[in-house]
């Protein structure tokens, strides 16, 4: 007991300075239509990070995301891609550089306001004990089951859902066993469906699933994107091809950016990404 209310002690290393605003919480209808809100303006500026100050791993990273564009992130393993995710929600502070959430800086906003404004589903796709419904309703506490309905219907995904044993009302179990790998997922895109966010971040969301599963649910992922800003990551590069901009991160520096087409034929590192994907792809 001890050591677990020392846990709850510890004050986080990220916290509110003193006159943090509160983001604009209105919410329309839209998620009832499939329609999201305004996707939001993000913006790194000369940005520079390490989890060691001494040690950066992201070194004047400068990009932009207008409302409602996908920023794809492609680089080997440590190259950077998750760290800056970890700073769009701001679960670390950087040591140099801005980045603005239209047009307002990360850290004079308050953390409950950006996260919720925000939505994250990874290639970790946990889910609670309870039933689907529950799952769904923890992005938003207050809705209906009318409304959780809805926001599976605009998702293209009710159907498959309602078919469990007990619909929406089936329990997940233990960390989501009675349910496959891909119903889970979608349980975690309705999740962000219900939270309609203005930007949404996807980190290897759909790399745990095999190529059939992903064809299935890759109709899902389009609707949650759709109108939202999102940032995606990703090893498998179907899932970024129609990427507004593509950048190419290698020891947290971007070295490449554009349009997959662009960097196709600009023939530099995304384009072996590219081509060893499509090799390895049709060796499945």
């Amino acid at each position: 007991a001890e050591r677990f209310f020392a846990l709850l002690d510890i004050k986080p290393a990220i916290s509110d300075h003193a006159q943090a605003i509160e983001l604009s919480r209105e919410r329309e209808s839209g998620v009832v239509a499939g329609l999201a809100r305004r996707g939001a303006r993000i913006e790194f500026k000369d940005v520079s990070f390490g989890y060691d100050p001494e040690r950066p791993v992201l070194r004047e990273i400068s990009f932009t995301a207008e409302p409602g564009q996908t920023i794809a992130l492609v680089g080997h393993t440590g190259s950077g891609k998750t760290s800056i995710v970890n700073l769009v929600c701001r679960l670390y502070e950087w040591q140099q550089g801005q980045i603005l959430f239209d047009g307002i800086d990360l850290r004079r906003i308050r953390l409950d306001s950006l996260h919720q404004q925000t939505a994250l589903v990874s290639q970790d796709n946990f889910l609670f004990g309870g039933t689907v419904m529950d799952n769904i309703r923890f992005a938003r506490p207050d809705a209906t089951d009318e409304q959780v309905t809805a926001a599976c219907e605009a998702l293209g995904c009710h159907d498959i859902l309602a078919a469990l044993s007990e619909g929406l009302q089936t329990d997940v179990g233990e960390r989501g066993a009675s349910l496959s790998l891909g119903q889970r997922q979608l349980v975690c895109f309705a999740r962000s469906m219900l939270a309609d966010p203005r930007q949404l971040i996807l980190d290897e969301a759909t790399s745990a699933v095999d190529t059939y599963t992903e064809h299935l649910i890759q109709r899902a992922l389009e609707r949650l994107m759709a109108g939202r800003t999102c940032l995606v990551v990703a090893h498998r590069l179907s899932t970024i091809r129609h990427a507004d901009q593509i950048l190419v991160l290698d020891h947290g520096r971007v070295i490449e950016r554009g349009t997959h087409g662009q960097l196709v034929i600009a023939a530099g590192r995304y384009a072996l990404l590219y081509h060893e994907f499509v090799r390895l792809s049709e060796g499945d």
